[in-house]
């Protein structure tokens, strides 16, 4: 091996630990165009087999103009590993404590999303803390289609 080769060298970002973050720092995740073949993705892996996921001529019978996604569809565009926020905590994330979500709008096939991560309490204890993040995910429209929360257990810089 090479005598300068140091695989701490390829990491995307610095190590941060609990300490290092302060409340209102956002995190923003790509922006995704969700189509009918996202759709169909989703339901062979949920086993979700709602007709207003797949079936157009149920959904506009329902008052919507197409196929509606599943909630839980949407609420994978929070994954904070979408962004940076994990790069920076290699080697002081503990666990992904808790997740929570409100669907607030309905998100069809063409519809692009714009999730975001944002700090909004640090609660601090022994050697470790949690991470509260508010988690939201506009459309294209700039209408909030879903909000919720997730909790990240870090440990302390030793």
């Amino acid at each position: 091996m090479s005598q300068d080769f140091d695989p701490l060298r390829h990491r995307l970002s610095d190590q941060r630990w609990f300490e290092d973050f302060a409340a209102g720092e956002c995190f923003r995740l790509p922006s995704r165009t969700i189509t009918e073949a996202n759709f169909a993705a989703f339901q062979t892996v949920s086993a979700d087999n709602h007709p207003i996921h797949y079936d157009v001529e149920f959904c506009r019978a329902h008052g919507h103009p197409g196929l509606l996604a599943h909630g839980l569809q949407v609420l994978c565009f929070t994954t904070a590993g979408a962004g940076a926020f994990p790069h920076q905590i290699n080697d002081s994330l503990i666990g992904f404590l808790e997740l929570s979500a409100k669907f607030l709008k309905p998100v069809y096939a063409g519809d692009t999303l714009y999730p975001m991560l944002e700090i909004t309490g640090l609660i601090p204890q022994r050697t470790t803390g949690v991470v509260v993040m508010r988690a939201t995910v506009h459309n294209q429209s700039g209408a909030l289609v879903l909000e919720g929360e997730h909790k990240y257990l870090l440990r302390k810089r030793t």
